[in-house]
């Protein structure tokens, strides 16, 4: 696996953290590890009994067994990550993406400890990480806003912001998001019948249940903007990404920078971007999310992420900055090393999210043994991953394998490298999404750069099973 702590080109220095917990699992856990044994900062990984033998692991200096395979149990316990850390003398802990990376009481509870939590203060992922108040902020700062309810704690104030709103509407959990806790819903009777399984959806992935809902969007595009910030006041944009490519609101392929997009929609993209994250004083690193009609060319705030976001490696491949390294430097309270003038988006670079779910049966996912795992090489590519022969897929967490990223001069080079990776990707035991996605960077609507949200759903996901029929 390339490391991507190799694309700064300065010799990185050490910071004043000493022992970092890697408070997460699988790739990103590898990923935070890595970036901290290039800033020469000692690690200890959390582990569930089903990951006590995991890649992450074995690579930190130490490992602690938390609790078992549920997450409730293991990875969402706040008391058991809090002494895992204190009992061996970390003095910061990183949350990676999902599990408790935007819970607020998690990062006030490991201030209060007496750790640094690497993410933005707590007050600012309490504001950033309630939908409905992240909102109001961006407003105040002069975002245009897609229209939305406050949060909602029933299904009948539900279904009366809805009927405000008019149908479809978008259910979305309050707290978290990689599409756990979200759904479409065209009237009421959708909408009775798919509140309550989406709050419970929430409270399992983000141990929060709390709901709301705001306008959908037919023929939309997903932009976001990365962001990031220190202590002392700064905060830069590094580009934008386009994941419009998803299915069942969760991404399947990202893409840096957007394609067809209006050079002045970029640039003032980017700066709201800048503007809600100056408002809400970002500290770290963060990605300030947008919906973009393609009918219209409006775009509205969606909401912000307080954390490093799982495409985060497409940003890093086109600007050559590591956003966790720059993460553990801002936590350590250092300042920013870059101005806004340093950033230069350079080439295209795709991220295809390679999980073990089979495309042909509705994408159901599929645990089980990895029996073999050759990740492709070859310019311009990039693998993060936890994956190695033997890794059990088990049904408990997500099913991710690894990231592939292909970066190239031009959106067609990094494509036609992402599709010749693909191809050579060897894993077997499982089946996964690679052969798909394949498929749909081959396809021509997605080398146009005409695809929309419900692509896949709509064309691409067909398209492909008449092709293996």
């Amino acid at each position: 696996m390339a490391s991507p702590t190799t694309l700064t080109t300065e010799a990185p220095a050490r910071t004043p953290l000493q022992r970092v917990l890697v408070a997460n699992r699988g790739e990103i856990a590898v990923r935070v590890i890595r970036a901290c044994q290039a800033l020469g900062i000692e690690t200890v990984a959390v582990t569930s009994t089903v990951d006590r033998n995991g890649l992450a692991a074995r690579m930190a200096d130490r490992a602690v067994c938390i609790g078992p395979a549920p997450a409730g149990q293991s990875y969402l316990s706040i008391p058991a990550v809090l002494a895992a850390a204190l009992g061996t003398g970390c003095d910061a802990v990183h949350p990676g993406y999902g599990f408790l990376s935007e819970n607020p009481e998690f990062a006030a509870a490991c201030v209060a400890e007496g750790l640094i939590f690497i993410g933005p203060r707590p007050e600012a992922v309490a504001e950033a990480g309630d939908k409905a108040r992240a909102r109001e902020l961006a407003r105040s700062a002069g975002i245009p806003v897609l229209s939305g309810s406050p949060v909602l704690d029933s299904t009948e104030a539900a279904v009366t912001a809805a009927a405000e709103l008019g149908y479809p509407v978008l259910v979305k959990a309050a707290a978290g998001g990689g599409g756990r806790g979200m759904s479409v819903v065209e009237n009421e009777t959708e909408l009775r019948a798919r509140w309550a399984p989406a709050a419970a959806e929430a409270q399992s992935a983000f141990g929060d249940g709390r709901t709301y809902i705001e306008r959908f969007i037919r023929n939309a595009r997903h932009i976001e903007v990365q962001v990031l910030g220190d202590k002392h006041g700064s905060v830069i944009h590094l580009g934008e990404r386009d994941c419009t490519l998803q299915r069942r609101h969760q991404k399947v392929v990202e893409e840096s920078p957007a394609p067809n997009l209006p050079e002045q929609i970029r640039q003032d993209l980017r700066r709201r971007g800048v503007a809600f994250a100056e408002a809400l004083g970002l500290d770290s690193a963060g990605t300030v999310e947008f919906i973009y009609d393609a009918d219209t060319h409006e775009y509205a705030f969606l909401e912000f992420n307080a954390r490093i976001q799982v495409e985060h490696p497409v940003t890093e491949m086109v600007t050559g900055v590591d956003l966790v390294a720059e993460q553990l430097r801002s936590a350590a309270g250092e300042p920013l090393r870059l101005t806004q003038d340093d950033i230069h988006v350079t080439g295209h670079a795709i991220e295809v999210r390679i999980t073990t779910e089979d495309p042909a049966r509705g994408f159901i996912p599929n645990p089980g043994t990895v029996e073999q795992w050759e990740p492709p090489t070859g310019e311009g590519i990039r693998v993060d991953s936890h994956c190695e022969p033997g890794y059990v897929v088990t049904p408990y967490y997500d099913s991710l394998l690894a990231k592939v990223v292909a970066h190239g001069p031009n959106r067609d080079t990094a494509a036609d490298r992402m599709v010749a990776a693909l191809a050579n990707l060897g894993v077997s035991g499982v089946p996964t999404t690679a052969d798909f996605a394949r498929a749909a960077l081959d396809h021509p609507d997605f080398r146009a750069g005409t695809v929309t949200t419900d692509w896949i759903a709509s064309r691409g996901l067909p398209d492909y099973l008449e092709k293996i029929s």
